[in-house]
């Protein structure tokens, strides 16, 4: 009880430091109001230069304190808690959960991914999830037996407007599948099509939120590299289009995958990675992040 108490304490005067500096800073804005050279901030994308239609690197700018906000400290079980983030870097997970060790707390035990959507009010770790509530982030969901299995390896999985699920499976041969709802209902998992399902390997998945088209990476023939970014478009009778390599302004001669949109879907996100050696011939991969104005899906995009 005493171990609770303390750090509930510990919780509130946290809460209560970040409150200070919003004050703080609303203050300082006050004292020095918006100068006319800074209109040009209103050009800016969370503060960063957006790119255009040629991919750019993501440097994201130092996180602090006031970018976490603790969800529903009152419901705390000293076991495991979520800080939601509000800062201004598009690729941060939207919820990390701090989970209870042994003798202490481990950070990054689950991260979410979004609809990719502007409705977060659910949001997706592999096969489980967690509600927004009134009174905060709930405890973590299973999807169910349907998904729940220990024969399959997910690593993404990522959810249409309308609830249709498409995830990857690195434990049977890296394959991608998908679970529409059909008059109501959840149907099972489906393997997609060969135009998905072919390469040496297919994962990462990311379906648009209005089920336009699917990216995910593979690595194939007529790649430019050991992985590259493909997008399928769906067609007039709800079938998916042939694979489209999405071109040497995206992919490379090294790894890129983990294509997605910015929630409000003005631009598109995605990783390139280069393993390197070390003096000793060991090997480690680096992964960078990058941008791109999502315009350039509709460059990809076949002529009716």
């Amino acid at each position: 009880m005493a171990t609770k108490l303390k750090m509930k304490n510990y919780v509130n005067l946290c809460i209560s430091a970040v409150v200070l500096v919003l004050i703080y800073a609303c203050k300082t804005e006050k004292d020095h109001p918006k100068k006319k050279d800074d209109v040009k901030q209103d050009s800016l994308y969370f503060g960063y230069k957006p790119p255009g239609l040629i991919p750019e690197p993501f440097v994201p700018k130092t996180s602090s304190t006031v970018d976490w906000t603790l969800g529903n400290p009152d419901a705390l079980d000293m076991q495991e808690f979520y800080f939601t983030y509000s800062g201004t870097n598009p690729f941060e997970p939207a919820v990390i959960v701090y989970k209870q060790g042994a003798n202490s707390y481990r950070t990054n035990k689950y991260k979410f991914q979004s609809r990719g959507s502007k409705n977060d009010t659910i949001l997706y770790s592999r096969q489980n999830y967690i509600e927004r509530t009134a009174t905060g982030w709930s405890k973590m969901k299973s999807l169910g037996a349907m998904f729940n299995r220990n024969d399959w390896g997910i690593m993404v999985l990522s959810v249409s407007d309308k609830g249709t699920i498409v995830f990857d499976d690195y434990k049977n041969n890296d394959v991608i599948r998908m679970s529409r709802i059909v008059d109501g209902k959840r149907e099972a998992p489906k393997l997609l099509g060969k135009q998905i399902n072919s390469g040496k390997w297919t994962a990462h998945p990311f379906i648009a939120p209005d089920e336009s088209f699917l990216i995910w990476g593979s690595e194939r023939d007529d790649g430019y590299g050991r992985s590259d970014n493909y997008i399928s478009f769906k067609q007039r009778d709800g079938s998916w289009g042939p694979a489209i390599n999405m071109g040497d302004k995206i992919n490379s001669k090294l790894v890129e995958n983990g294509a997605k949109l910015t929630p409000d879907g003005k631009y598109l996100l995605f990783s390139r990675s280069e393993e390197k050696s070390r003096d000793d011939g060991s090997t480690y991969w680096v992964s960078y992040k990058y941008w791109v104005d999502a315009k350039i899906i509709d460059t990809l995009r076949p002529k009716a």
